[in-house]
């Protein structure tokens, strides 16, 4: 779709969606009669805990869910928001009023927070690769984006020194993201602290997109930015019900951090939503309750997924690291390919198998795809063997 003359500069700075141009490749592909093997979103395929169902229909028979539903009608599910942190981290005790604020997701969270907390023409540091919204809400903010290169070698950890003195003193903000999408990256403890130490020596926000919280494999668990000591004076995080409880449709998620930066964020907020219907909030109070080791069964299914799948490629000779979290595998193309979206494309017509090409990413994704694990292992094994004969 084209834009015509009623387009305002801040949507003609808008990148182009790659994920639209797939989706039409996909269609088309479909329309010819292609079984097409889907893993260039990450949209899981799993059960949404019965629970939350539960709640949702409940509600749907209660008249009075139907109203605007302001900020004192959000308390439920801000109370439960800090139960469940205060049961995972153990970390200062959060205030539901101060502290915690509820989103349409934590992809909304991410543009209006970027609104909320920086001027056009500010600096922000984001990592590259990175989540295509990220770059979306940029330029919807206007700001001036600084890219924190995320390789293989440092384990897709941003290098902080690396980032010039000029570039870190203009900085408002830093965006991060661990488990990270697309590269599967996971973060430490103590790369939390020097983060952290990195926002305090340049006094700017910690804003950490953490959907993947509860996506984790083996012994590995996901740190919170806000649990680590001094976290809370500079950070917020941004949760999501779509990972962890495979919601993603329901749109909802939560903030939790700095005062000051949550009170912005529901500044901006206010002037553009009345919140989510009751029904969706009580759904995701219901899943907020739900026991770890629901959790962790779902977490094994797709580690279960990321086994077969990377063994399927190790077995054509196709490497890539195998992830400690997330719901992704992110590959290097195939010796001889360079452009991600033309190999891409071409995947999805000749063998019926849609990936996302790594330049959707960000200029430091082009060469590499990602693998959604939202298929079982037997249609991911037999994506690869339709790969292989492609390449074949």
């Amino acid at each position: 779709m084209s834009l015509g003359r009623f387009a305002s500069q801040r949507a003609r700075a808008m990148p182009a969606s790659m994920f639209a141009t797939m989706d039409a490749a996909k269609a088309r592909a479909r329309a010819e009669g292609v079984d097409v093997i889907d893993l260039s979103i990450g949209s899981s395929d799993l059960p949404p805990p019965p629970a939350a169902v539960a709640a949702l229909r409940a509600t749907a028979d209660d008249p009075q869910a139907y109203g605007y539903c302001l900020q004192a009608c959000t308390r439920p599910l801000r109370d439960a928001v800090v139960r469940w942190f205060q049961r995972r981290y153990d970390a200062p005790a959060l205030d539901p009023d101060a502290h915690v604020l509820p989103l349409i997701g934590s992809q909304e969270g991410l543009a209006h927070l970027l609104l909320a907390v920086a001027d056009p023409g500010d600096t922000v540091l984001m990592p590259d690769p990175a989540y295509p919204s990220y770059f979306g809400a940029a330029a919807l903010a206007g700001v001036r984006r600084v890219s924190l290169p995320l390789t293989e070698a440092t384990g897709f950890l941003p290098d902080l020194e690396a980032v010039t003195a000029a570039d870190a003193e203009a900085a408002r903000a830093m965006v991060l993201s661990y488990p990270n999408n697309p590269t599967a990256g996971v973060a430490d403890e103590a790369f939390f602290d020097r983060a952290i130490a990195f926002a305090r020596r340049h006094r700017l926000l910690l804003i950490h997109d953490f959907p993947y919280v509860d996506t984790v494999f083996g012994e590995y668990r996901a740190p919170s930015l806000l649990a680590r000591p001094g976290g809370l004076e500079v950070g917020i995080e941004l949760y999501s019900c779509s990972k962890s409880f495979h919601l993603a449709g329901l749109r909802m998620g939560w903030a939790v951090g700095h005062p000051e930066a949550v009170a912005a964020l529901a500044r901006v907020k206010g002037a553009v939503d009345f919140n989510q219907y009751l029904g969706a909030q009580r759904a995701a109070i219901a899943a907020l309750e739900q026991p770890p080791e629901r959790l962790r069964a779902d977490a094994e299914r797709f580690r279960e997924r990321r086994d077969a799948l990377l063994g399927a490629l190790h077995d054509m000779g196709w490497m890539a690291p195998t992830p400690q979290a997330s719901m992704y595998l992110w590959a290097r193309l195939p010796a001889g390919r360079r452009d991600s979206q033309a190999f891409s494309l071409d995947l999805v017509k000749r063998a019926g198998v849609a990936l996302a090409p790594g330049r959707a990413f960000g200029e430091s994704g082009e060469g590499h795809v990602r693998f959604a694990l939202v298929q079982e292992p037997r249609r991911l094994r037999e994506a690869v063997a339709r790969i292989r004969r492609s390449l074949d």
